[in-house]
């Protein structure tokens, strides 16, 4: 102290009181700016603001094109297609579709079983759903099989549709199995009433359609089968139902669609690694698509997820086994 009885530690103490404060005026800066950069990358602007996958079960593409599919074939010509894409090995209904959902094959996603059994609960990794709404997107199913419940991570998707009151016994058997399954599943045309509703009602961001009927027709009849052509006309007239919903809510110049299957199939059964099981169509259509363009390049059921997040601008999680087919889309990157 001084004679005056005033201290000259004071000034010391200031210098590091604003020595501190600039440290935190300083670390709040870049915290921020950090936080700015990482809300940027994972909040990019989408390259479609809906998306649209639509399933065709048991779509064997030999099969489709003996088939009467105009809306199809419509698609096809105005978008981008191959129909040598490839599913995952088992090629059954719910590890395919997993796969196609998530991203990750079965040795990831651990699903392995093809009937809704209710004490397995949902899939223990991230689905395209729970990607989706963790940034912010509405989301919604409509499927013809119950087993897709466990694709339901809880609070994954804004509306799910399996209507079983209207659901038809179907006997399936698939490769590996020791006998014949008895499950109900629901029509294409029912099907695709609800999600027509929705669409125009909801304009969801992401959509996913299960179109069953040539799967069950393929079980019954047989692969090829006039019953199954027929199935396929059915669908058909399915996807012109979905496509009318979306044009009728203004979404077309804003949308892409994803058409692909789930797997092929051969006499009344499917499930090996043979090209009838394995190989897949896989279409594109909507905004950004290059029109009449043919895929070269190699399609995995995989690469659907991953395209549909690069799609509505959501960062690839490092888990993705798939890729987004970039080449189809005339977008800059």
């Amino acid at each position: 102290m001084d004679r005056n009885g005033k201290s000259h530690r004071l000034p010391a103490v200031q210098k590091r009181v604003q020595t501190a404060f600039r440290f935190c005026l300083i670390s709040g800066w870049v915290f921020a700016a950090a936080f700015l950069i990482l809300v940027s990358s994972a909040s990019a602007a989408p390259r479609a603001q809906h998306v649209f996958i639509i399933s065709i079960d048991g779509g064997k593409p030999a099969v489709i094109a003996q088939s009467s599919m105009p809306e199809l074939s419509r698609l096809v010509t105005e978008g981008g297609c191959t129909w040598e894409a490839r599913t995952i090995n088992p090629s059954i209904t719910l590890p395919s579709h997993t796969s196609m959902l998530t991203g990750v094959e079965p040795r990831k996603h651990k699903v392995t079983w093809n009937t809704w059994k209710p004490g397995a609960g949902t899939v223990q990794v991230p689905t395209v759903f729970s990607i989706a709404k963790e940034a912010g997107f509405s989301t919604a199913m409509f499927v013809g099989k119950e087993k897709f419940k466990h694709l339901l991570v809880p609070n994954s998707v804004d509306h799910f549709e399996f209507d079983e009151a209207m659901g038809s016994a179907v006997v399936t058997s698939v490769v590996g199995d020791s006998k014949p399954r008895k499950t109900s599943t629901v029509s294409a045309k029912i099907v695709a009433a609800s999600a027509a509703s929705h669409i125009r009602n909801a304009k969801p961001d992401l959509c996913f359609i299960h179109f069953t009927d040539p799967d069950d027709a393929g079980h019954k009849h047989g692969w090829g089968s006039p019953q199954q052509i027929k199935a396929f006309a059915d669908v058909d007239q399915a996807l012109a139902q979905v496509t009318l919903a979306i044009r009728d809510a203004g979404l077309a110049k804003s949308s892409v669609l994803i058409i692909t299957a789930d797997h092929g199939g051969h006499a009344k059964t499917h499930g090996g690694k043979t090209p009838d099981d394995m190989t897949i169509p896989w279409i594109v259509w909507g905004c950004g698509v290059k029109n009449q363009f043919s895929i070269t390049s190699a399609v995995n059921t995989c690469d659907t997820t991953a395209t549909a997040l690069w799609l509505l601008g959501i960062p690839q999680p490092r888990s993705l086994q798939g890729l987004p087919v970039k080449t189809a889309f005339s977008f800059a990157d």
